[in-house]
């Protein structure tokens, strides 16, 4: 049931904080996809987002009963999971950060060739399909969490300014310069290396081993092929489109979306069937 900007949201959410489980459930699965995948490109892996994306909807659980309705109840979540995500410590990418200089430097350097084929019998197309994809996410760790936010909606979500700029707490006007500038940089740096979507050298299909050997590519774990894809725009009825500031947003259309995880939507029926769900109810109305 899509409830996003749905008439009967206001009902849901007096009912949930009322205990109703089955309206909880609604609201969360309504949000789910568009959390894990803003999860996903904030952190750069698959695990990382559906740590970080359970985490975040139990903070929407716990705070419902504070959203107010001055603004959509997407860009509350959003502001939720934005604000989750800057400050996320758990990550790979948390841990061992990347720049644009290291990964420019990999490609020009790292020798692909002379590497035995490791793809272990599996489709070399898919394996190729598969770093691509991971590829352009991890290409988004080399950007400053603020940075990688602030890109992630613009150009990914396609909120407008105005609505972004709330959700990250800066105005329009700063919104729309910091976006031109990140968006340049990550134009500028496909163009410079990659030879998929710039004119660069670096091909996947020729770097399927080296990633495998490297330890950055598991034949026996394609996550990105072997997700449901969806259409990007059903995570968010964005009503107002991000204003076309720079004419490089059609540059970045690779980017794709995907349904959570089935194990993923288990975790919230599971939830809210526990006795942990009297725990973060209790703790609820001790904030309201």
């Amino acid at each position: 049931m899509n409830i996003k900007n749905n008439e009967e949201l206001p009902l849901l959410i007096e009912k949930a904080t009322a205990g109703d489980e089955k309206s909880l459930e609604t609201i969360l699965l309504s949000v789910q996809d568009l959390v894990f995948n803003l999860s996903l490109r904030m952190l750069g892996s698959f695990p990382d987002a559906e740590d970080a994306a359970q985490e975040i909807l139990l903070k929407v659980i716990t705070h419902l009963s504070s959203f107010r309705k001055e603004s959509s109840f997407t860009t509350w979540v959003f502001s939720i999971a934005s604000n989750h995500l800057k400050n996320y410590k758990n990550s790979m990418f948390a841990r061992h950060p990347l720049s644009f200089e290291f990964y420019g430097y990999d490609i020009e350097n790292g020798s692909a060739r002379d590497i035995p084929d490791l793809t272990q019998d599996m489709e070399k197309a898919v394996l190729a399909e598969e770093l691509k994809m991971s590829c352009t996410n991890v290409m988004l760790q080399c950007l400053d969490t603020e940075s990688r936010c602030i890109f992630i909606l613009g150009t990914m979500f396609k909120a407008d300014s105005r609505i972004a700029g709330e959700i990250l707490g800066i105005t329009p006007e700063a919104y729309r310069q910091r976006l031109r500038r990140v968006r340049r940089k990550m134009a500028d740096f496909l163009e410079e290396y990659c030879g998929e979507y710039g004119h660069g050298t670096c091909r996947c299909k020729d770097r399927v081993s080296y990633a495998i050997q490297n330890h950055r590519l598991n034949p026996s774990r394609t996550e990105y092929t072997s997700s449901e894809e969806i259409p990007q725009e059903t995570l968010v009825d964005v009503k107002n489109a991000m204003e076309d500031i720079d004419g490089l947003a059609d540059r970045f259309r690779f980017w794709k979306a995907y349904r959570s995880p089935d194990h993923a939507k288990r975790f919230i029926r599971d939830f809210l069937r526990s006795t942990q769900i009297s725990i973060v109810n209790n703790s609820e109305r001790e904030e309201a």
